[in-house]
């Protein structure tokens, strides 16, 4: 769990700050972390994919923040509306709960947001519509 995780983060490297908190349709989030003081071996940035439940899917680790577009176009190479370049992938672990996140992209996605209460998303995915 995501709690759990940023408790252990926090006694390892003392403090880190949000950079950013993502989604990409309705069960996606990335949460991204930048340690103040990163324990050896830790890369001094993070990327925690979880669930819409805080479950953690995916961390990975970078030298520098990604760009949302390049850290898509990552995970799914063949979508054209993702752009950008990633920096190195110094480090990655996938749970139980990790699933190819491309399929939350398709027309097709399950959605919990009635067809008239939502709008695709850039790249994918479904949104309320505000």
């Amino acid at each position: 769990m995501l709690g759990a995780l940023l408790e252990r983060l926090r006694e390892a490297s003392g403090s880190y700050a949000l950079v950013a908190h993502w989604t990409q349709g309705e069960f996606h989030h990335d949460v991204v972390l930048r340690l103040d003081d990163p324990p050896e071996g830790l890369a001094p940035v993070l990327v925690v994919a979880t669930n819409c439940n805080g479950g953690i899917k995916e961390v990975l680790a970078f030298p520098e923040v990604p760009t949302r577009g390049a850290l898509w176009k990552h995970r799914c190479p063949g979508n054209p509306e993702f752009a950008g370049v990633l920096p190195p992938v110094l480090g990655q672990a996938r749970t139980v709960h990790w699933f190819d996140p491309c399929e939350l992209l398709r027309p097709d996605a399950r959605s919990e947001l009635r067809p008239e209460h939502r709008r695709r998303q850039r790249g994918g995915g479904w949104e309320p519509i505000a």
